[in-house]
């Protein structure tokens, strides 16, 4: 399979230990071909992530920047459209603004992910802010955001029901389903949905794809870790289970939860985790990761981007999270580890 234009890499995990250390390690992403720098949104585990982003922008000159991801459960929209703002501003038009549920960030608070109607309002204002409108919100004087900047909102998603808002609203979508064709192919179906029930023309929505990559080459972790990640699928959007012709033959999800912490995606032990549901079948565990071998990875990418031509950016989402947490030169090695085959593929 050949992949007959250029796409972005992009990666969400970088030297967080200062936002010295974020900048050179950003930076030195840009000189070995990733092209865009992604920052978690979580106030109790990383820097500010516009301060970052700000930072990582003054130290390239390609590199492309967004939250990743960005929930109307911590910031506003009219917050979050300022920030992003100023992000592009200082990078010269490379921001881009990324919506999800919250996941990991509003967990930690105590708080509930966002619901897809708040996605859908916290989307459309964002985008209508950053285009320089004018909003009625209540105020003596409509809203309007006086250093606004062209910058595209995008939405991350996995369910039908998030996908299609996104059709509706969003100028671009990163699929969270995994690899399995029936699944990719069923995601843009609702895109498309979305976006014909909006008078929206479809082609003109930006794809991604987001998937969670198994860098070991230990067969004994690829086969734990690829499991974990199957059943955090399931665990939050079990209709992609049934979209790929998958059963869940194993104990209910909710009693395997109990033995971990917070889910299965994001487990301190993603090996022991993987050991909960190794009655997975090998089928199911390599639909939902990219893992192997840096050329394996390079190999698996064409693949998904061979059955979703539109694909523009693909973030190989470390697991377990690069070498060691991203910090230093853990960081250092899998940045390394991409070089050496990964990024072959753009």
């Amino acid at each position: 399979m050949t992949v007959t234009r250029r796409v972005s890499i992009g990666l969400n995990r970088w030297d967080w230990r200062t936002p010295a250390t974020f900048a050179e390690s950003v930076r030195r992403g840009e000189d070995i071909g990733i092209g865009h720098a992604f920052v978690p949104v979580n106030p109790l585990g990383i820097w500010d992530p516009y301060v970052l982003m700000t930072l990582g922008a003054a130290a390239t000159t390609t590199m492309g920047f967004g939250p990743m991801l960005e929930t109307p459960r911590l910031r506003g929209a009219a917050v979050a459209a300022g920030s992003i703002a100023t992000v592009d501003q200082v990078s010269g038009g490379r921001a881009m603004l990324i919506y999800g549920i919250g996941d990991t960030a509003v967990r930690w608070l105590g708080m509930r992910p966002a619901r897809v109607a708040e996605m859908e309002a916290a989307t459309a204002e964002a985008r209508a802010l950053l285009a320089g409108q004018r909003l009625e919100v209540g105020a003596a004087r409509p809203a309007h955001l006086r250093h606004a900047r062209p910058v595209p909102v995008w939405v991350a998603a996995s369910g039908p029901k998030s996908l299609r808002m996104a059709g509706r609203v969003a100028d671009g979508v990163f699929l969270r389903v995994g690899t399995n064709p029936a699944n990719l192919r069923a995601a843009v179906d609702s895109i498309t949905a979305g976006a014909t029930e909006a008078g929206r023309n479809p082609e003109t929505i930006s794809i991604g794809l987001i998937v969670h990559t198994c860098h070991s080459q230990d067969p004994a972790e690829i086969r734990a870790i690829t499991r974990a990640m199957a059943a955090g699928f399931y665990e939050y959007a079990p209709a992609l289970f049934r979209q790929a012709g998958f059963e869940w033959r194993g104990p209910p999800i909710e009693e395997l939860k109990q033995q971990l912490w917070p889910d299965f995606h994001h487990a301190a032990d993603l090996v022991a985790a993987g050991a909960l549901v190794d009655f997975l079948p090998d089928e199911v565990a390599a639909s939902f990761s990219f893992f192997g071998t840096p050329t394996d990875v390079a190999d698996q990418i064409r693949a998904v981007v061979a059955e979703v031509p539109q694909v523009e950016i693909v973030v190989p989402h470390p697991v377990p999270l690069a070498f060691g947490g991203g910090m230093g030169e853990a960081h250092g090695a899998y940045l390394d580890w991409l070089g050496r085959g990964v990024l072959a593929v753009t």
